[in-house]
C-alpha cells in the first residue's frame, strides 16, 4: 500500500477524480487537492493561494510519490514547483499520461 498525492491544474477535475479511483481501487491511499479552483470557478486570494500551495506541499511530505496529472502534457508553473520539490525530497514522481487509458477504463467498470 501506497501513499500516493495527486498534483496538476485544477481544470482537469474529472481525470482527478479518474485517477483517484483507479489508485483506490488498487489499494492506494490517495491524496488530492482540497477544491478545484479552476474547475469549479473558486476565486482565491494570493494568501489562500500560498497556504494552498504550502499543504499540497504537507500533502506530499506525507506521500511515497506523486502522480502528475498532464492531461494533453499540461503542467503548469505550480505543478512544476510540486515536482521540483517531490524530487527534491525523494519521492517517486509518475504522470498520468503514461498510464494506460485502457487499464483506467476497465478499473473503473
Amino acid at each position: 500500500m501506497k501513499v500516493i498525492t495527486l498534483c496538476g491544474s485544477t481544470k482537469f477535475k474529472d481525470d482527478f477524480e479518474k485517477a483517484n479511483a483507479y489508485l483506490t481501487l488498487q489499494g492506494n491511499i490517495v491524496l488530492s487537492v482540497g477544491f478545484f479552483e479552476q474547475s469549479d470557478g473558486f476565486t482565491i486570494s494570493e494568501n489562500q493561494a500560498k497556504q494552498f500551495e504550502k499543504l499540497h506541499f504537507k500533502k506530499i511530505d506525507m506521500s511515497d510519490e506523486i502522480l502528475v496529472i498532464d492531461v494533453n502534457g499540461y503542467i503548469g508553473e505550480s505543478t512544476r514547483k510540486e515536482i521540483a520539490y517531490a524530487t527534491q525530497n525523494g519521492k517517486a514522481v509518475q504522470y498520468y499520461s503514461k498510464l494506460s487509458p485502457f487499464s483506467i477504463t476497465q478499473m473503473l467498470k
